[in-house]
């Protein structure tokens, strides 16, 4: 007999700066754990399951992020999120809900996944900045680090760029997007007068990969290594890893996209 007989989809928005990222890990407050309390509340009951699309790191946000919810029971879309988002905590929003089916798994259906990470450099910033923007004391190289950020574009083996990798792990990886901008999407009157993006898109990442990847750049801004370095760096992969990795904060996962 099946479990489950209703397979949804929800999307949702939030801010990490106070959770030990998505998953389960004890009694820590996680991501996770605040949603299945709130399921728990909302429908009267916990026979349901939820599975994440991945996990995030300790501190890191997320402005779309997917998990599938299965339950015995049929769900009204607008009635549910409405009572939904009353009862999750402040910095946590669900967006949408969709049907899916049994045979639908989102881990294995992500097709790509957009991360951006959010920094500036200079005299210190507003402390309201800090669940934001993730600020580095140094002076930085700008152009410098945007021809670094081309050399990530394509597929390369990333494990000079990777914290303790399992034995299985697939450390090649293809990026089909690498850019740095300067910051237009977050506004706000505290945030410092200038403020730059790390835009990555692939169809997965290892882990600590993009923290590493901003940490190599802000090494490749302060003049401790050349662009040219990590081109070097992704042809070599057996050569000693990076360990620099940027701090949390400034990363959020941008975007999810599915086969579905």
């Amino acid at each position: 007999m099946k479990r489950f007989s209703q397979f949804y989809l929800i999307r949702i928005q939030y801010l990490g700066f106070r959770y030990h990222g998505w998953a389960k890990q004890g009694n820590l407050k996680t991501v996770h754990l605040m949603i299945d309390r709130t399921l728990n509340y909302v429908l009267g009951h916990d026979q349901f399951k939820t599975l994440g699309c991945g996990r995030t790191d300790a501190m890191v946000s997320a402005e779309d992020y997917v998990f599938e919810l299965f339950v015995n029971d049929e769900i009204e879309s607008e009635p549910f999120l409405k009572d939904f988002n009353e009862n999750l905590p402040a910095d946590i929003r669900a967006l949408s809900i969709s049907e899916t089916d049994e045979r639908f798994n989102v881990i294995q259906s992500a097709r790509t996944k957009e991360y951006h990470y959010h920094f500036s450099f200079g005299p210190k910033s507003h402390p309201f900045s800090a669940p934001y923007i993730a600020h580095f004391n140094e002076e930085l190289d700008i152009e410098s680090m945007k021809k670094a950020t081309q050399y990530f574009l394509g597929n390369h083996n990333f494990r000079r760029f990777v914290s303790k990798p399992s034995n299985d792990a697939v450390l090649e990886r293809t990026m089909i997007k690498s850019e740095l901008k300067i910051n237009k999407d977050l506004k706000s009157s505290f945030f410092p007068n200038s403020s730059y993006v790390f835009k990555i898109a692939a169809s997965g990442f290892l882990r600590y990969q993009v923290r590493l990847m901003v940490g190599a750049l802000r090494d490749v801004g302060q003049g401790i290594i050349a662009p040219e370095f990590i081109q070097e760096a992704l042809s070599n992969p057996d050569g000693e890893p990076f360990v620099r990795k940027a701090p949390a904060s400034g990363l959020v996962l941008h975007q999810v996209s599915l086969d579905h």
